[in-house]
């Protein structure tokens, strides 16, 4: 039975179908669904995906700068007590501390100035902040500089994730994702590659870590300068009532895929209902959402452990094993290489398979492939099972992206992801001093059995509670 809905037209009825006729924005957002994956999408895809290389950047530096902050004598490899703010553990936790407060209270901005000035404003700020922190020699100001650079980078990686899940279509959200995690397990190997050859080093009375950072901050800010002709969100800003600029930003959008199509545009199925207004962050918490929030946080809680449990401390983790400085960083850049390679393959079957399935399959390699690296002795054996874990880590992260940013509607999309974001960076600023009390009293074998209960349980929550989302429209999803 059709009812008369607050945008003053007719509901469509609980089956899905339409009862009424549909509003603009609804429209607009079907129309969206609807266009066929053409070079020009692609490249706003490359555009944003370059944003999630910085992003990742900077994450990586958790692991890439340890041996070069061990060899300036800033940092020690484990804590004297579990606390303790001149280990190691404290950088890592700096790090998740900044991302912490940025999902929890600077990520609402996103869904409330949109997409497109976030995105740019949140690099620049990383640009910055980064600069300063190569500037450091103590352990507080490279922890206090961290933590004002994590801020930035935690706010662009919520905005990339909404960003990517509301312009790009349907059919091809999966392989988007996993072109982002390629480029982001590029980051990762080429802060480990910069780290190898340049923390050996000493320029112009600066340590080489230093320069590693900086060759961040000063190609975030050239980036940002190139991304500022990526439109705004077309659905961000139908969600906002703002018809007639997301219909200008649409028909542009339509008239460079045809141009790239050279033939008439496939027409838009039925489109589906959208609740008129900004939303509140109050309904996470309500009866059409608390299940899959309950879900999401459970799951960003435990997989932070074996995301960041083997790629923030895979050359300290060589270190434990014998290897030495320099070497491990060779080692690593090594072992990510795979890391580069695998998200490239996830493209040709990203949307093929269900996407809690990616999270699930993913979260069992780590566990088996992590267990097996503790054991290992040989170095091939150590570079082999490390570029396993590594594969497993950016299949992981390539399915948490991606099957998060679907699960709530574009009115509180942002703010949805960075609420059960936020749960991944409490448990990132806690997993560094477990890993180290497990690495410093059980060794790696501690650590990885540490990494696959973890895993065990996301796969139990996101298996048994997950909803499926796999080639379906994100407003259909979000009922």
């Amino acid at each position: 039975m059709a009812s008369l809905g607050r945008d003053g037209s007719v509901q469509i009825s609980a089956d899905g179908v339409v009862a009424r006729a549909a509003t603009d924005a609804e429209k607009l957002t079907a129309r969206l669904d609807r266009l066929p994956m053409t070079r020009s999408l692609w490249m706003m895809a490359i555009l944003l995906t370059l944003g999630g290389f910085f992003d990742s950047y900077a994450i990586g530096m958790i692991g890439a700068l340890g041996p070069g902050l061990f060899k300036a004598k800033i940092f020690t490899p484990t804590t004297v007590s579990f606390f303790g703010m001149t280990g190691f553990a404290s950088f890592v936790s700096s790090l998740f501390a900044g991302f912490l407060i940025a999902a929890l209270f600077v990520s609402y901005v996103a869904d409330r100035f949109g997409r497109r000035a976030i995105f740019a404003y949140a690099l620049l700020w990383f640009g910055v902040a980064n600069f300063m922190m190569g500037l450091q020699d103590t352990a507080n100001g490279l922890n206090f500089w961290r933590f004002a650079s994590a801020v930035g980078v935690g706010l662009e990686l919520v905005t990339v994730d909404a960003y990517l899940s509301e312009l790009v279509p349907k059919k091809s959200r999966g392989a988007a994702f996993a072109l982002l995690q390629a480029m982001n397990a590029l980051a990762f190997l080429t802060t480990y590659f910069l780290s190898w050859q340049l923390i050996p080093l000493n320029i112009w009375s600066y340590d080489g870590w230093s320069w590693v950072v900086w060759i961040g901050s000063v190609a975030a800010v050239v980036i940002w300068v190139i991304r500022l002709g990526i439109p705004e969100s077309p659905r961000w800003l139908a969600q906002q009532g703002r018809i007639a600029e997301a219909e200008t930003v649409m028909a542009d959008i339509e008239a460079r895929v045809q141009r790239d199509y050279g033939r008439a545009l496939p027409e838009p199925e039925p489109p589906h209902y959208q609740a008129p207004g900004r939303g509140s962050v109050w309904e996470l918490f309500g009866p059409q959402y608390l299940n899959r929030t309950i879900m999401l946080v459970l799951f960003n809680f435990f997989q932070t452990v074996g995301f960041y449990g083997f790629v923030a401390w895979t050359p300290t983790l060589l270190i434990a094993k014998g290897i030495h400085i320099t070497q491990s960083l060779e080692y690593s850049t090594i072992i990510n290489i795979a890391g580069v390679a695998f998200p490239l393959l996830v493209m040709t079957f990203a949307d093929k398979i269900e996407r809690k399935w990616h999270v699930c399959l993913s979260c069992f390699s780590i566990a088996v492939f992590g267990i097996w690296f503790a054991s290992a002795e040989s170095d091939l054996g150590l570079i082999t099972l490390g570029a396993c874990l590594a594969m497993a880590t950016q299949w992981l992260s390539y399915g948490l992206h991606n099957y998060q940013s679907e699960l709530y509607p574009t009115r509180i999309r942002a703010r949805g992801v960075g609420f059960v974001y936020a749960w991944s960076r409490l448990s990132g600023i806690l997993t560094p001093f477990f890993i180290a009390f497990f690495l410093r009293d059980f060794g790696t074998t501690g650590v990885f059995t540490f990494v696959a209960v973890c895993m065990g349980i996301v796969i139990v929550t996101v298996g048994v509670w997950g909803p499926r989302t796999n080639l379906k429209e994100v407003e259909a999803i979000a009922h």
